[in-house]
């Protein structure tokens, strides 16, 4: 059964990423296979991306979702075996709209 995902609905995640990293690679197959709308920044390709990243996580891991130009949300979860745990995704999700 596929999620509601509505509370994204309205709402830009950015993904910054980069095109060698399997995390980053599925995240998007993730989003893709669920039909969520997100653009994606390569840092390896703009590297005031990567400066910033840096600057406002403390991270140079990558994927990171920037929701609405405010909040940072992991798109990993390196604690995990699958690497990704869409629960804790989707919690982080709703919680980076609340604030």
């Amino acid at each position: 059964m596929k999620p509601d995902l509505t509370f994204l609905d309205g709402h830009d995640l950015l993904v910054y990423s980069t095109d060698w990293c399997p995390d980053c690679a599925r995240l998007r197959r993730f989003f893709d296979g669920l039909g969520v709308k997100y653009r994606e920044l390569s840092i390896d390709a703009d590297e005031s991306a990567a400066e910033k990243l840096e600057r406002e996580t403390g991270k140079r891991g990558v994927p990171y979702i920037l929701v609405d130009g405010k909040r940072w949300v992991r798109g990993y979860h390196k604690e995990a075996t699958s690497r990704l745990v869409p629960e804790t995704l989707f919690g982080e999700l709703k919680s980076a709209l609340a604030n």
